[in-house]
């Protein structure tokens, strides 16, 4: 449905986008995600044809868009302002890009009815827009969207304006609305977990370039530089030194862990900052009276504890390492928060850590 090639974008000096190749497939939810200033709003505003680029080629469903304004193209934007009309009532702002196209009157009130309950708002077209609340006001503008029935669906940032809650529903609720459409989402957004729960693939960008593009699972479990699972979810780090290597993976000598064989599927590309290990806080478990380790064992000190109710997080110092490490823990029934300074015993296992180098 969309593609990159060789995408470069200049503002004067500065180097917005650098050689962007990627294709985002039809019917698929594809997510850009990155830090502030990392290009994704300007790529995604290069799609909608709100930005021009400087050098390269954008296709929609196999056109070249270089020559196509915005008001040609076969998408539409929700914006993360929303931009309802408060003097208009629901019906009317969910109706307003339909006005130009002089529909009887009955048809047009029949699509506004079709996009209100495509968002779960049937009922509200006479309510007055500025009487919404934010997530409402984000069906609204979705639905306002949809109804002109665009290829391509371009969200940015479209939920960072509302409380932990309702962010939470809306992402089940964005993911239902794209698979019952069945047309491509692109969704702009600097939130890690939005995107893992959201997308059937990621693209991950630092300084105006794409550093992996994948699945959900596999940036989260393998991702392919320090940068990368650094900005995924939380990874700890610890420093290692390479022994040996072979084709079923490499042999290390890592803090606190000792000799150990990574496998080959958890040795990420050479980016040359240096040997580490990795590891996610789930992947190592605390092992508790009577429980024995699945595979191998280390020891460390409880340093700090934090409760977040489903979960507890704690920072051990495993013994042999420089800092500590973050792990968890689910809070089953019957398991007991563990305190500060109390020894704990680690189960781990070769195949949970990710070589970088």
């Amino acid at each position: 449905m969309i593609a990159f090639r060789n995408v470069h974008k200049w503002y004067g000096d500065y180097h917005a986008l650098r050689g962007i190749d990627a294709t985002i497939r039809a019917g698929e939810f594809f997510s850009l995600l990155g830090p502030s200033g990392c290009g994704k709003t300007t790529l995604l505003r290069t799609i909608a044809g709100f930005e021009g680029i400087s050098e390269g080629v954008v296709l929609l469903d196999g056109r070249d868009m270089a020559h196509v304004p915005a008001n040609k193209r076969p998408t539409n934007m929700v914006f993360q302002s929303y931009a309802i009309f408060p003097h208009l009532s629901v019906a009317e702002n969910v109706g307003f890009g339909l006005r130009r196209q002089r529909l009887p009157k009955a048809e047009l009130a029949a699509r506004v009815d079709e996009a209100l309950a495509m968002v779960g708002l049937r009922g509200f077209g006479a309510r007055a827009a500025h009487a919404l609340s934010g997530g409402q006001r984000q069906r609204v503008a979705l639905a306002r969207a949809l109804i002109l029935k665009p290829k391509v669906l371009l969200l940015d940032e479209p939920l960072s304006a509302l409380d932990k809650k309702m962010r939470e529903q809306m992402q089940v609720e964005l993911i239902r609305l794209q698979r019952q459409v069945g047309i491509t989402f692109v969704l702009v957004t600097h939130d890690q977990e939005e995107a893992l729960v959201m997308s059937d693939r990621i693209a991950v960008m630092f300084e105006g370039q794409i550093a992996q593009l994948s699945d959900a699972e596999t940036l989260y479990r393998r991702p392919n530089s320090r940068k990368v699972a650094d900005f995924i979810g939380t990874m700890n780090f610890l420093g290692a030194t390479v022994l040996s290597e072979g084709p079923d993976g490499v042999e290390v000598e890592a803090e606190g862990f000792g000799r150990v064989r990574v496998p080959a599927a958890q040795v990420a590309a050479d980016d040359g900052e240096g040997v580490v290990v990795g590891f996610r806080p789930e992947v190592l478990t605390i092992l508790y009276d009577g429980q024995t380790a699945p595979d191998l064992e280390v020891h460390g000190q409880i340093e700090e504890v934090v409760y977040y109710g489903d979960m507890t997080y704690y920072d051990v110092r495993i013994d042999g390492t420089s800092k500590p490490v973050r792990l968890s823990a689910r809070n089953v029934f019957g398991r007991p928060v563990l305190d500060r300074g109390l020894r704990v015993r680690v189960g781990w296992s070769p195949g949970a850590l990710v070589l970088f180098r």
